[in-house]
């Protein structure tokens, strides 16, 4: 009997850490996701992952390019555009890290083929200030735990071979994309309160426009199209984070999201992301080679 029960145990055992393994890309698996990142090729498709999964391989692929891309300057919130999370056929955010040098100044000349599979998106960022952003729970406890909001255009990699197959685990496993992104000019948070709440009210309402150098729209969106306000997926990566032991630091970065379709760039492109409606905000180019 005795035997017959330490079987079973062994049997469950074993079904368990197959279930376990089950749950994450082998270290093979995440030695070639990371290989085909930083040579810029598809990889594997990554298929019907769930959220375990996709958490579990975020890890491992990013322990692997970490090496490589230097220390972590921010996190950046995927998925945070309903019109997105359709593409991915998901309903929830996921998030990345950024880390650095992925950020480059406005104005940039990028090679066209910067990743495996190359996109751009209108987006923008925010830097921490304090460590109470991690409690911010309302768009306003988020401003004032920041002190910049910054114009962005962001270039994500969906890296692997069929980027259309990717679910949003999927989109999570691979970092999010996180690749390279172009920063226009900050604007400082106002210390005014009621300065504060006209600028809550101009994130929520602004229209995000991209164009290229002739002035012919290639995509737009409006900040509310970012979680019914673009700041509360900074109180949704807070949150998520914190269920991985991660506080978001003062000096941090954090991507908001896309405002505007997922584009392919070509070389000769010129892109402008402009901010109708946000006072201040200039402008944010890249120019793709």
């Amino acid at each position: 009997m005795h035997t017959k029960q330490t079987l079973i145990a062994l049997l469950l055992g074993v079904a368990c850490a197959t279930s376990a393994q089950a749950e994450c890309l082998s270290d093979a698996q995440a030695d070639d996701l990371a290989a085909h990142y930083l040579a810029r090729t598809p990889a594997a498709n990554l298929e019907g992952l769930s959220d375990a999964d996709g958490a579990c391989t975020r890890a491992k692929f990013n322990a692997r390019i970490a090496p490589r891309l230097g220390k972590v300057v921010g996190y950046k919130a995927g998925l945070t555009n309903p019109a997105v999370q359709k593409r991915f056929g998901t309903d929830k955010p996921v998030w990345g890290k950024l880390y650095e040098g992925m950020v480059q100044p406005s104005g940039a000349t990028i090679d066209a083929a910067f990743g495996a599979r190359p996109l751009f998106e209108a987006d923008m960022l925010v830097r921490v200030k304090s460590a109470a952003v991690n409690q911010a729970r309302t768009p306003m406890e988020v401003l004032e735990a920041i002190d910049q909001v910054v114009p962005f255009i962001e270039l994500p990699d969906l890296l692997v071979q069929a980027p259309s197959k990717l679910n949003g685990a999927g989109v999570g496993a691979i970092n999010v994309g996180a690749r390279l992104g172009v920063a226009g000019q900050p604007l400082a948070v106002p210390v005014l309160r009621a300065e504060r709440y006209a600028l809550l009210d101009a994130l929520q309402n602004m229209q995000v426009t991209l164009t290229d150098a002739q002035g012919a729209v290639l995509g737009r969106g409006k900040g509310s199209d970012i979680l019914e306000h673009p700041l509360n997926a900074v109180v949704w990566l807070a949150q998520a984070l914190q269920q991985e032991g991660i506080a978001l630091q003062p000096g941090d970065l954090v991507s908001l999201g896309s405002f505007s379709p997922l584009l392919p760039p070509k070389p000769g492109l010129a892109v402008t992301a402009t901010y109708e409606g946000l006072p201040g905000a200039q402008p944010v180019r890249v120019m793709f080679k």
